[in-house]
C-alpha cells in the first residue's frame, strides 16, 4: 500500500487531502500542531510543531515505524491566516511564520529522502500560494513564505535528480474551507471559471502529482485558483 505524510491535515484543505488520500488506499499520517480525529481507519493522526526539528524527525520515524517506507509528502502545514502592516511587524512574528512555513517545509523535505528509502519511487508536493509572485498588502511574511517554497521546489527537483522522487508544487488561489454556499455571486463570477475553489480542487491536482506513472512531472508549480492570477484587474 502506498503511504502518505500529509501536514496541516487536521482542518481545511489538508484534512480533504488525507482523506481524500486515503479513500485512494494510501496510508496516511496526518500531522498537525495537535493530533485529530479522523473517521477513516487509514488515517492516522500525530502530533507535530513544524518549527521543531526533533518534533519533524519523531513524526516521520513514526510513520516508518507503522507503515514502513513512504511514498508521498504533502507540505501543506502552515500559518496561513497571518496579515499585519509592515511597520507593527515584528521579527519574531516574521521569524514565526518563515519557520513554520518554509523552514518546517525544508526539514519534511530532508526527512522524507531518508524515510522514502526502499519504497521504489517517491513524491513531494509543496503547496504553494498564488500569494507568492503576486498578494494584497500587509501579507509580507506569508508571501515571502510561499515564494520560497516554489523555489525551495525548483531546487529539489534539481538536488533530487536521479533519486526517483519527484518534487512539484501547488499553488491554490481563492479555496473556500468554510460554508462555500454562503458566498456572493460576485464572489464566483470574478474567477475566470465562474466559481470560488474548493479543497477537493487542490485534492485531484495533489492526486495527480503523486501518481507514480507521473514521474516526467517534475519541478512545476501547478496553479489551482479558477484563472483569478490570468486577469488584470483595474479599478472603475
Amino acid at each position: 500500500m502506498p503511504t502518505a505524510i500529509i501536514t496541516g491535515g487536521a482542518r481545511g484543505i489538508g484534512r480533504c487531502l488525507c482523506e481524500g488520500f486515503a479513500a485512494q488506499g494510501y496510508d496516511v499520517l496526518a500531522c498537525d500542531r495537535e493530533e485529530s480525529r479522523f473517521s477513516h481507519p487509514r488515517v492516522l493522526s500525530a502530533a507535530m510543531d513544524l518549527r521543531e526539528e526533533d518534533s519533524v524527525q519523531a513524526a516521520f520515524a513514526l510513520a516508518r515505524q507503522r507503515f514502513g517506507p513512504v511514498h508521498l509528502l504533502i507540505n501543506n502545514g502552515a500559518v496561513s491566516h497571518f496579515r499585519k502592516p509592515l511597520p507593527d511587524l515584528s521579527a519574531a512574528e516574521w521569524d514565526n511564520v518563515l519557520d513554520t512555513n518554509l523552514r518546517g517545509a525544508f526539514l519534511c523535505c530532508r526527512a522524507f529522502q531518508t524515510a522514502n528509502a526502499g519504497a521504489g519511487y517517491g513524491r513531494i508536493i509543496n503547496i504553494a500560494s498564488t500569494r507568492g509572485p503576486q498578494n494584497e498588502a500587509h501579507w509580507d511574511a506569508y508571501g515571502a513564505s510561499k515564494g520560497g517554497i516554489t523555489a525551495l521546489t525548483v531546487s529539489l527537483c534539481v538536488s533530487l535528480s536521479g533519486s526517483g522522487i519527484t518534487v512539484n508544487a501547488i499553488s491554490p488561489g481563492w479555496i473556500e474551507t468554510g460554508d462555500h454556499a454562503a458566498l456572493r455571486p460576485e464572489d464566483h463570477a470574478q474567477h475566470p471559471s465562474g466559481r470560488v475553489g474548493r479543497p477537493d480542487d487542490i485534492l485531484r491536482a495533489a492526486l495527480f502529482l503523486a501518481d507514480p506513472a507521473n514521474d516526467f512531472v517534475n519541478g512545476i508549480n501547478l496553479v489551482v485558483d479558477g484563472g483569478m492570477t490570468r486577469r488584470m484587474i483595474y479599478l472603475e
